[in-house]
């Protein structure tokens, strides 16, 4: 489409670009302070160093996430994969694990010494086991907690994609491998970009697995920096530095989508035939278990082994259940107010493209790349001695900076397999912008939305620094919760919320799965 996008769009977009600069608005606000000292810092060689790191790991985990989820997404939609329907909810189930549970879990049960599995090589003369903590042990544990982003979005687009043009395909003497690598997967470019902008971002932007492996990351620098001193100008500048390499990232992924890839026809509903997988199939298997085994049943093993020495010791798990409220109400509110807001930018970005929808798109990866406290702060330093400090609306506000990207991406790639001509013909037709979005457009991308929904529930469940700082006073969660307890060294009580935290974002996911589109006879 051509021209400026109406009225009610273009006003809803430029408050969503206020919104997202606002935190970097006050890291600008921070550096200038910073003064002379801003330069040094920047060119220290430990600052280097750390920011190397920071770069590798996000490098390693987006890679060997990709290699993760995308024969995932490929195994438990278009081929016969045995029990196909189960891996596609137990595959996607590791993203409800906090990476700070998941990586206390992996520590717990393979640290060199004293962990589960060493005690229980040890009769065979085992000792110690090869460290985890480290390079190694923080690309393991984010590629596991956070390979779903990816696998997500891909499995949205696949169910979009015309069966007719693997059809032709076929048709002119392609195998099956050829089909995928030649048609398939080019396809699928603008949301295996997605998903490893969001598995990128977070990399860099996590705190707590880093943390706990021992491994110097940049947002570990910077969230000391925040709690060690008072002179929080060097973790502003630092906090600057990751926001540019946030807007990096976001250029090279818009460089590899494609303008458009929307099927030409009704067909893209209709089921494509299945690929057997013939001698793979039990290969294929195999990888689903192993996949699952390290990403959900490890880490689940591990809580539930604390849980019960937690319950065989007497422990009471004293208001569990109304945190749990706390956090599926909070988690609601946030993909209520996220998923219009992506909406929004995501018809401005694809139907109304100009410098101005670009910049408005690119504006909302800013807040997922900071470190949630930064965020946090930003909105204490604009809202303290005003009614909204501590209320339910500056958390909201605050979950949607920092998750909305998240729903952008997934809506984004719906939105993109949409052919506009159907937009057209609805307005040719007497409906109005709004009329169109409502009935046309918002049915029409369902599965990127639903998608989008999941995320920013998931994401919000397991949001720990920004609920900390600007939760109501009294109002605690999950997430708050499993902090503290792991803090205190309260370990059965962590696994307790651990496990009905998991359980309610594994309700969240099996009913979002439930709604995907689905073939005939499935």
């Amino acid at each position: 489409m051509e021209g400026l996008p109406p009225f009610p769009l273009l006003f809803g977009a430029i408050l969503i670009l206020a919104a997202m600069l606002l935190p970097l608005t006050y890291l600008l606000i921070h550096t200038s302070s910073a003064g002379e000292k801003a330069l040094s810092l920047l060119t220290h060689k430990r600052t280097v160093q750390v920011f190397v790191n920071s770069l590798f790991l996000a490098l390693a985990v987006t890679i060997f996430s990709t290699l993760i989820a995308v024969p995932l997404a490929f195994l438990t939609v278009r081929t016969d994969l045995p029990a196909r329907r189960f891996w596609s909810v137990v595959t996607i189930l590791p993203l409800a694990i906090p990476s700070y549970v998941g990586s206390f879990a992996l520590i717990s049960a393979l640290a060199p010494r004293g962990s589960i599995i060493q005690n229980l090589l040890s009769p065979l003369g085992v000792e110690q086991l090869p460290s985890i903590y480290g390079f190694p042990g923080a690309v393991l544990s984010l590629t596991l907690f956070t390979y779903p982003y990816i696998l997500l979005s891909v499995r949205s687009a696949l169910y979009g994609l015309d069966p007719a043009l693997e059809e032709v395909a076929r048709s002119l003497g392609y195998a099956p491998r050829e089909t995928f690598f030649r048609v398939v997967l080019p396809l699928l470019k603008p949301s295996i970009a997605a998903g490893i902008l969001l598995v990128a971002l977070y990399s860099l932007s996590d705190f707590g697995t880093p943390s706990l492996m021992r491994f110097d990351s940049f947002t570990r620098v910077i969230y000391i920096q925040y709690q060690s001193t008072f002179d929080r100008s060097m973790a502003a500048v630092l906090s600057v530095l990751l926001v540019m390499v946030a807007a990096l990232l976001v250029y090279l992924e818009q460089r590899i989508r494609r303008v458009g890839y929307y099927s030409t026809s009704a067909g893209a509903r209709r089921k494509p035939k299945l690929i057997a997988l013939g001698k793979w199939r039990w290969i294929a298997l195999a990888f689903c278990i192993s996949v699952a085994g390290l990403a959900l049943i490890l880490p689940l093993s591990v809580i539930v082994y604390w849980l019960i020495r937690g319950v065989m010791a007497g422990e009471a798990f004293n208001s569990i259940f109304h945190l749990a409220l706390n956090s599926a109400l909070v988690s609601s509110l946030a993909a209520l107010v996220v998923i219009p807001a992506a909406l929004i930018v995501a018809v401005i970005a694809v139907r109304y493209p100009s410098p101005l929808s670009k910049l408005i798109e690119q504006s909302t990866y800013i807040g997922f790349a900071m470190p949630g406290i930064v965020v946090a702060l930003s909105l204490v330093f604009f809202g303290a001695g005003t009614p909204l400090y501590q209320s339910m609306a500056m958390l909201i506000f605050a979950y949607m900076v920092l998750f909305i990207p998240q729903a952008v991406g997934t809506v984004r790639s719906s939105l993109l397999q949409l052919n506009p001509r159907m937009e057209e013909a609805a307005r040719s037709l007497g409906s109005n912008a709004w009329q169109t979005l409502r009935l046309v457009v918002v049915p029409l991308t369902r599965p990127g939305i639903l998608t989008g929904s999941a995320l920013v529930f998931l994401s919000t469940m397991k949001e720990l620094p920004a609920t900390l700082l600007l939760a109501p006073i009294g109002f605690s969660t999950l997430a708050t919760r499993v902090w503290s307890a792991t803090e205190d060294v309260f370990f059965a009580q962590a696994a307790a919320a651990s496990v009905l935290l998991i359980a309610v974002s594994t309700l969240t996911i099996v009913i979002i799965l439930s709604q995907e589109p689905k073939w005939d006879g499935e």
